[in-house]
């Protein structure tokens, strides 16, 4: 890593050229701000400059606290990633006395009283939280394009979608307003953006990060973490937010060591399973076919076992099992919400998705839920098998490359979910079964979208994971791509 180039500013000031600040990632800048090569508020400024350069044209970034930032970056900061400028999704991540829409009118006006546990973590970890990044209304829908704050843009093309439901943070990443961002994914929210980016994004497993205060996170489907460019970025930001909080209904096995320290580690000759299906609906697309195929490929170059596999019998009956669990617990947070009010939820309140959704889960009893759980942990089970078989899976992470803005939420409600199934086919279900899975950005189209390979491992694998994405890196290095924005 280069060191900064400071140039003058106004009197008594200095700013590092943009071209520096893209060049590092994370771990790379709290490294020269400890180095004292440069400083945290100089780093923030040259965060800052990039935001007000490019935000206006990709619409990630939807909440500001520059002055309480740049207080924070002016004080002698502790910790691994210390003066570091971070952004977390408005989900979730709530940051204390700033607004928490989740992408939603009916919440719009809602203020967090105190930071959540992940963010008390990050702020141990000295990262400088300066903005929250945009997504669909309530995370539920694989493209960020609510109606609250308006559509974001991917970097690679602004005419199609940054994915989502992180697909804030992700394009603030993508376009360099920040080397890595909080997300979070209950159905592929992290791995789905990450793909749409070209950026790095790994969902750990359940329970490794607590949802706290949360009860739950979605019945276990949901977990949090970010959507990083490098892969040590990724490790170092799960480092410091994988601790247990006291009442957490799930755990995940123990690390044996920190992740960053994995990601130096040689991954040995893994067994690896890939499949080139298209798991929920229709077939991937050419260039995700591709992709899998390159990606065997490489691996057998780097001497692993590569064979093709099949995932378990039972995964439609999963899926179709999810509807229940997802849509009682909207109208779980729905009604809490109208309790609060005073009033029931209108239909204007809130999306046609959402509505939809919240309509749909009144035809379910407290036994289809139960029995819906069953039948997911029972394909949970199966999965577990699999992966017992093989150090890793191998699928494409979407069905096809980023498409343009609207096609996911622009047609009627039935029609919709039938391309948006197409459209994410792949991700949902390692939500369902809790295994960590991430998508890592190794391969492009012709007209130059990204197009990110999934890889799934058994439950606690976060280490064979970030040893093989830290070996693929070298292999087919990403981070000199950069989008059209930049």
């Amino acid at each position: 890593m280069t060191a900064f180039t400071r140039r003058p500013r106004n009197a008594g000031e200095v700013e590092v050229k943009q071209s520096d600040y893209l060049e590092h990632d994370a771990v790379g800048l709290a490294g020269l701000i400890a180095r004292r090569e440069v400083s945290a508020a100089e780093v923030l400024e040259a965060a800052v400059e990039r935001l007000e350069a490019v935000n206006p044209s990709i619409n990630a970034v939807i909440y500001t606290d520059l002055a309480a930032a740049r207080a924070e970056a002016g004080q002698a900061r502790a910790g691994p990633l210390a003066g570091v400028p971070f952004l977390v999704k408005d989900y979730a991540a709530h940051v204390g006395g700033w607004p928490t829409s989740a992408g939603s009118r009916l919440y719009q006006h809602e203020v967090a009283a105190a930071d959540a546990p992940i963010v008390s973590a990050y702020r141990r970890a000295g990262l400088v939280i300066f903005g929250k990044t945009n997504l669909p209304e309530l995370g539920l829908d694989a493209t960020t394009e609510p109606d609250l704050h308006g559509p974001t843009r991917n970097p690679w093309d602004v005419a199609r979608t940054a994915g989502g439901s992180s697909g804030g943070s992700a394009a603030a990443v993508a376009a360099g307003i920040v080397p890595a961002a909080h997300a979070s994914d209950a159905g592929g929210s992290i791995r789905i953006p990450a793909s749409c980016c070209g950026l790095f994004g790994l969902k750990p497993s359940r329970g490794r990060v607590s949802f706290a205060p949360a009860s739950d996170g979605l019945a276990g489907f949901d977990a949090q973490h970010a959507i990083t460019r490098s892969v040590r970025d990724s490790a170092a930001l799960l480092d410091a937010v994988c601790s247990p909080e006291l009442g957490d209904p799930y755990s995940a096995p123990p690390r044996q060591r920190p992740f960053l320290e994995e990601c130096a580690r040689d991954p040995g000759r893994l067994r690896v399973g890939f499949t080139t299906e298209a798991f929920e609906a229709g077939a991937l697309s050419p260039e995700c076919l591709a992709a899998v195929a390159r990606t065997a490929s490489l691996l057998a170059s780097l001497g692993h076992q590569v064979e093709e596999v099949a995932l378990p019998a039972g995964l439609d009956g999963a899926v179709a099992a999810s509807g229940a669990v997802l849509a009682g617990h909207i109208a779980a947070d729905l009604d809490a919400r109208a309790e609060q009010l005073g009033r029931p939820i209108a239909e204007a309140d809130v999306e046609p998705l959402t509505f939809a959704r919240y309509q749909h889960a009144q035809g379910y009893s407290a036994s289809d839920y139960v029995r819906s759980l069953r039948v997911i942990h029972a394909y949970g089970r199966a999965m577990a098998q699999l992966l017992d078989r093989y150090d890793v899976v191998l699928a494409s992470t979407l069905g096809s490359p980023p498409v343009p803005l609207g096609v996911l939420r622009g047609a009627a409600p039935g029609a919709a979910g039938i391309v948006r199934r197409a459209f994410m086919p792949n991700t949902r279900i390692f939500n369902l079964t809790g295994q960590p899975a991430m998508s890592v950005p190794l391969a492009w189209t012709d007209d130059g979208l990204p197009v990110g390979v999934q890889f799934v491992a058994a439950m606690g694998g976060e280490a064979i994971l970030f040893r093989l994405a830290a070996q693929l890196e070298v292999a087919a290095p990403w981070a000199s791509r950069r989008p059209r924005l930049i």
